[in-house]
């Protein structure tokens, strides 16, 4: 009969970690809670294997210089062929012909170029999201890194809009503050340049500014408003929209260094005053001075410590790890935590796992698809990863890595992801196909799950027709799918 401790092991590694791999229930089971705050302690800030990749700001360099470059070559390609055609013109002796601008010819102009100079942004992306899901499979439980994913899609940007930088943004803003504090998660998100110029703060400029003077352009109020509403306070929680404008006032001026004007440092976080709104703000009752950069870090920090902000993120992390709709006294304590320990992200964490409704509710939460994804590559025994084939995967099941529809991220609940199932099918087979060869599924159910599937399953998977026939019941069973 399987011990109540590895019981107990599935759940950690399910609920809040990536999944079970081979040896993983039985090395944790004397003490699943332990191991869970192990990992917590044991959190890499930097992942190694990410060393020779380039920071945001050097990785959005290369690509707007391969974008110059690409467009010059486009350019002189258009001018080679008017000449040429003015010369064929001249030498016929036929009146000067005007140059031809015809799509056709562009197009082929643009993909000449395009071939000649191939966008590094995208072998970027590639790259990052390699590094990321080795990380996510060779995690001896994953808590840690599931905490990294969930803030990166609570702070999302999308690589639609900033490719270059959307792995990079996750090393950098979201990684090292994960199990901080709030206020410094916050603060690293908002000011970096991925985010900033995703929410459009890069064109923001107060009407009283130099350049909002100058320009006679004016304010954006998206990156105000997304860290209001989503962010911090949450949706109803007693901000107007007098403090969407008066916020993103004082964010006026937050930007990034231009590369063509700082070739070395382009790219970068920049404070210019010459964007900036002049004078005091009222954000939420208070009166904030103009003190430049700092005057949108007050603002900041106030919100971080709101109590609003404590309920709206303690709702957030109970829905994704616990239940979609989590007992509301649950909820209250993490948000107590979060309070009491000015945001400590680690203690909230903690408080979670400790909680008894971490261990008694079923498992009733639908796996995302880059979860579900994950936690079928653990339970094969694989620990190595190609980049192209898991975006691949994680595009036809409607989660793209890095690319939300939206700043709200993607969704936590249920019907957003049950009408997806019918794909992952395929996606089963396909990986099922080529995994059959070498993983037995009676290995992945009786030692990597140590028999922790229901017996309707286990009967399935034994009267499959075929091994990959019996890999797809065993990844598409409702023990696998849910956490």
């Amino acid at each position: 009969m399987v011990s109540s401790g590895k019981a107990d092991a599935v759940i950690a590694l399910n609920r809040f970690g990536m999944g079970p791999r081979p040896g993983s229930i039985v090395a944790i089971a004397s003490d699943p809670r332990g191991a869970l705050l192990a990992d917590l302690d044991r959190h890499t800030v930097s992942l190694a294997a990410a060393a020779a990749l380039p920071d945001a700001a050097k990785a959005f360099r290369i690509v707007n210089e391969a974008n110059a470059r690409r467009q010059a070559k486009t350019v002189a390609a258009r001018k080679a062929r008017e000449e040429a055609q003015k010369q064929q013109a001249a030498a016929a002796a036929m009146a000067p012909m005007a140059a031809s601008s015809g799509s056709a010819e562009a197009d082929a102009d643009a993909k000449a170029a395009a071939e000649a100079i191939p966008d590094p942004g995208r072998q970027f992306y590639l790259d990052e999201a390699r590094v990321r899901t080795e990380a996510a499979l060779t995690a001896e439980i994953g808590f840690a890194e599931r905490l990294v994913w969930f803030w990166s899609n609570h702070f999302c940007i999308s690589a639609d809009k900033i490719q270059s930088m959307s792995g990079a943004y996750e090393r950098e803003a979201i990684r090292p503050y994960a199990l901080g504090r709030f206020t410094d998660l916050l603060l690293a998100v908002e000011s970096h340049p991925a985010m900033l110029f995703y929410l459009d703060n890069t064109v923001s400029m107060g009407a009283g500014s130099i350049a909002g003077l100058n320009r006679s352009l004016g304010l954006n109020e998206n990156l105000a408003r997304e860290i209001l509403e989503l962010h911090t306070l949450g949706v109803r929680s007693g901000y107007g929209q007098y403090d969407v404008i008066a916020f993103a006032n004082i964010l006026t001026g937050w930007t990034l260094r231009a590369p063509a004007a700082d070739p070395e440092r382009g790219g970068e976080f920049i404070f210019n005053p010459r964007l900036h709104e002049p004078g005091a703000q009222t954000v939420m009752g208070k009166s904030y001075a103009d003190e430049g950069v700092e005057q949108g870090r007050a603002v900041l920090r106030d919100l971080a410590a709101h109590p609003a902000t404590a309920s709206h993120v303690a709702d957030k992390l109970a829905r994704h790890f616990i239940a979609d709709q989590p007992p509301q006294e649950l909820v209250d304590e993490l948000a107590r935590v979060f309070r009491d320990t000015a945001g400590d992200l680690k203690e909230t964490a903690k408080a979670m796992v400790t909680s008894a409704a971490a261990w008694t509710l079923p498992p009733s939460k639908l796996r995302r698809p880059s979860e579900w994804g994950v936690a079928m590559v653990r339970a094969a025994g694989i620990t190595d990863v190609d980049g192209l084939r898991f975006t691949q995967g994680q595009r036809l099941l409607g989660e793209p890595l890095w690319r939300p529809s939206s700043p709200k991220g993607y969704a936590d609940d249920e019907p957003s992801w049950i009408d997806g199932l019918g794909g992952r099918i395929d996606v089963a087979n396909v990986f099922a196909e080529r995994i059959s060869g070498q993983v037995d599924p009676q290995f992945i159910i009786e030692t990597v799950l140590q028999s922790r599937v229901s017996a309707e399953v286990m009967q399935a998977v034994a009267q499959a027709e075929s091994r990959q026939q019996a890999l797809v019941l065993l990844f598409m069973s409702s023990d696998f799918q849910r956490r």
